[in-house]
């Protein structure tokens, strides 16, 4: 069993109060969790604005599976979340 894990900060730099954030966030979460079938979950940066910090985990057999559909999560995110990615940080386990 493969776990591929990603973790990347937002910012979200026209988001005014912590209503218009999360609604981002939570849009953002459910568009991950349907297309990609991620666990998905804001981990950090609850209290600030403009910045969010989420993280998202994937099981399959396959670090090659995993690695490939971490890319797109990234590249689907630049696309469509209006604001800048950062500090992405990816990681993979194994267990027997």
């Amino acid at each position: 069993m493969v776990v591929s894990m990603v973790q990347f900060i937002i910012h979200l730099p026209d988001a005014s109060n912590l209503k218009e954030k999360r609604r981002v966030v939570q849009s953002l979460k459910r568009r991950l969790q349907i297309k990609f079938r991620l666990s998905v979950a804001e981990v950090d940066l609850h209290d600030s604005y403009t910045y969010a910090q989420i993280g998202a985990a994937l099981v399959s057999n396959s670090k090659k599976h995993g690695d490939t559909i971490i890319q797109k999560v990234i590249d689907f995110v630049e696309q469509e979340v209006p604001g800048r990615i950062q500090d992405v940080e990816t990681h993979t386990e194994f267990y027997s």
